[in-house]
């Protein structure tokens, strides 16, 4: 456990994929992940760090995947998005179940009855009041990824850093699970992930990190405790900034 007075980053953006959600399974939401990672939320939030949440749809339907079978590249992109948000609306619902932390799911499209619709000027305003905000349906354009989405409203929301949480233990000099010789590197400069050719993230969401000067973090969302120990400067994952 740490307070107030040990960790670095006052608002950030968690990044997660869709796969973290799945667990064991190959499809799907694995009630446990959920639970696990909405309680890892609800620890940084309790002792005062502002979150907000972007969620991919790799455990649902992935755009890019689907656009391969021979659907059209848009409408596989649009079917993303509303898997985003289901993995969203479970994520709020999990959250609200353990915890009295008041949660608010905002989509960039809008779907009356079941989120809000994103506006930044809100979103600021319901960060500094406490408020877990999660941001689905990506950017509401195809062609853009959910990295993208979450490196824009972090930029928007004024968040110190984005974490992106994944199912390795930072950024590697290449597949660690094909490469049993993998150097993980704990600090690189942006300059360094573009030289290296480096997969943190998509080009496009990663340049515009670097133009922001949004510092990443990539660190294994799959240990337990990894959130808290990231906040806490613990030495977790590979930190990218300047």
């Amino acid at each position: 456990m740490f307070t107030h007075d040990k960790f670095l980053y006052r608002r950030i953006l968690l990044k997660i994929s869709g796969e973290a959600l799945q667990g064991i399974n190959k499809f799907g939401i694995d009630i446990n992940s959920l639970t696990r990672i909405a309680e890892e939320i609800k620890c940084i939030v309790n002792i005062g760090v502002q979150v907000s949440l972007v969620i991919g749809s790799g455990n649902l339907f992935r755009g890019k995947n689907l656009s391969k079978l021979g659907l059209n590249r848009v409408v596989s992109d649009h079917i993303g998005m509303l898997s985003t948000v289901i993995n969203s609306l479970a994520m709020k619902d999990m959250i609200n179940s353990i915890s009295s932390i008041n949660t608010c799911l905002m989509s960039s499209i809008p779907i009356n009855g079941i989120c809000e619709t994103y506006n930044y000027e809100r979103a600021i305003n319901l960060l500094s009041n406490n408020y877990v905000l999660i941001f689905s349906a990506g950017i509401g354009n195809p062609f853009f990824t959910t990295d993208s989405a979450a490196c824009l409203r972090a930029i928007e929301t004024k968040s110190d850093i984005v974490l992106k949480g994944t199912n390795v233990d930072g950024v590697y000099s290449k597949d660690p699970k094909k490469y049993s010789d993998a150097i993980l590197y704990k600090k690189l400069t942006y300059q360094d992930v573009l030289q290296k050719e480096l997969k943190v993230m998509d080009l496009a969401a990663f340049i515009l990190a670097r133009d922001h000067h949004v510092p990443i973090i990539v660190f294994n969302i799959k240990k337990p405790g990894s959130l808290s120990r990231v906040i806490a400067n613990n030495c977790e994952g590979t930190i990218i900034g300047n």
